[in-house]
């Protein structure tokens, strides 16, 4: 790979006599990744049924590589099932090592497509709050469809400017993920076109966007909460000097050292606490990250939150659960135009912000009656619905449904029915007499 003659000069102050291996690695084929939900299935239920050949990502403990030139695991019933996402393998650590709890109010910043946001939510297990935003309202609509597919309901999706966010949620947010935009040096190997448009100007333009969003989440956090700061670049002035900046303009924040195994590089002198991760050094693409957590006394956040729906309004919906569902709800009903969502205990109000999803979007109420939906779906287990129609993967429906096509199912009894693979819901259909009507959402179908 033929490098810019000046960023080859940088690397090579920066990796000094490993300059070779890095360059020689260059020409490495890339690596792939798959990263388990462990919100629908353990990693060694996930290690049974896998239909790939795999091997463990070794400081990723849900994360496996397989081989990209022969299989596509996106066309499979399972991915459409959400059981796993297609990650680069460095990728996949900046969601991982941000220590998220269950309960936690987290906000990922920068989050589409929905890489690391759909393993921050699969970390909160149902509790909560996820706070997925990303400036660009295309992009927010592909994350929203990966958050949905793996699941989680205690969401809200934005297309937001961080200076808007802090106007919102100031204190409110325990944990805090920014994958800065940036050059993107350390994806050369698996990009090649981005060698293309890497200039310095570049550079400097990043380097002010990484100081703004830092800035903003700094007053989002909570007192005690962490941020972790991520880039997928070697530039120092992105990484090291980001954060040193941040960190003189901020004595409230603090380094927490990160775990240095697996070939892991420390951050450059004296911020040695941070990662580097080389594609020399790991089976991986080039990373950057900083954990930083906020030191000093607790402040109160008051947020207000949405107003609560009438139970008459909520009266189709009681209906169709008493006749279909087996669970019970936690968190506040909202309609939004003739969509009822479930809003996760603590969001906000967020009246004035672009938002594309409030909460997990149960389905429709049109004149007296409720409709569920493609999310709804694929948030519930099959235990928690009456009428279910589990196909195992043998099964040539599985396609077939994948495809919108009505289905024969003489085994389903008549009224909604959750259709699903070995157990993992695919969506829903409604059953007469032995046969399905298809109901999968029409954007989600196989091709």
């Amino acid at each position: 790979m033929k490098l810019p003659e000046l960023f080859e000069e940088k690397m090579r102050r920066l990796l000094g006599e490993d300059f070779e291996e890095y360059e020689k690695h260059l020409d490495d084929p890339a690596y792939y990744g798959i990263r388990v939900n462990t919100l629908k299935i353990s990693v060694e239920d996930f290690v049974k049924i896998c239909p790939f050949e795999i091997t463990p990502i070794p400081w990723i403990d849900n994360g496996f590589y397989y081989d990209g030139e022969k299989i596509s695991p996106a066309k499979h019933p399972y991915y459409f099932a959400g059981l796993y996402y297609l990650q680069e393998p460095s990728a996949m650590t900046p969601a991982n090592r941000l220590p998220v709890e269950p309960g936690d109010r987290v906000l990922d910043v920068c989050a589409a497509p929905g890489g690391k946001a759909t393993e921050l939510g699969a970390k909160l297990q149902n509790e909560g709050v996820l706070v997925a935003n990303d400036i660009s309202s295309s992009r927010a609509r592909g994350l929203l469809k990966n958050l949905e597919v793996f699941g989680i309901g205690n969401m809200l999706v934005m297309s937001e400017e961080p200076g808007r966010l802090e106007r919102y949620f100031s204190g409110y947010f325990d944990k805090i993920l920014i994958d800065a935009p940036c050059s993107g040096e350390g994806m050369f190997r698996k990009e090649p076109d981005m060698v293309k448009s890497w200039n310095e100007e570049l550079l400097t333009f990043c380097r002010e966007q990484q100081a703004d969003i830092l800035e903003h989440c700094a007053s989002m956090l909570k007192t005690g909460g962490m941020i972790l700061y991520s880039t997928c670049t070697f530039a120092k002035m992105e990484n090291e000097d980001s954060i040193q900046t941040f960190l003189d303009n901020h004595p409230e924040f603090t380094l927490v050292p990160l775990e240095k195994n697996w070939g892991f590089a420390p951050g450059c002198e004296p911020l040695t606490e941070c990662v580097r991760l080389y594609p020399h050094k790991i089976k991986g693409e080039g990373h950057f990250l900083a954990l930083l957590q906020k030191t000093g006394e607790p402040t109160a956040c008051s947020t207000p939150t949405e107003a609560t729906v009438g139970e008459k309004e909520l009266e189709p919906f009681r209906q169709f659960a008493k006749e279909a569902l087996t669970c019970k709800w936690k968190g506040t009903f909202q309609i939004y135009g003739d969509s009822l969502c479930l809003l996760p205990e603590g969001a906000p109000a967020t009246k004035g912000l672009r938002v594309l999803r409030s909460g997990w979007q149960l389905g429709t109420l049109k004149k007296g009656r409720f409709e569920p939906s493609q999310a709804f779906a694929m948030g519930l287990k099959k235990e928690e619905v009456q009428n279910v129609l589990d196909l195992p993967l043998s099964d040539e429906r599985v396609i077939r449904y994948l495809k919108g096509e009505t289905l024969e199912a003489p085994e389903a009894k008549d009224g909604w029915t959750l259709v699903c693979v070995d157990g993992y819901p695919l969506g829903w259909g409604k059953t007469q007499k032995g046969r399905l009507k298809n109901k999968y959402a029409v954007g989600w179908k196989w091709e």
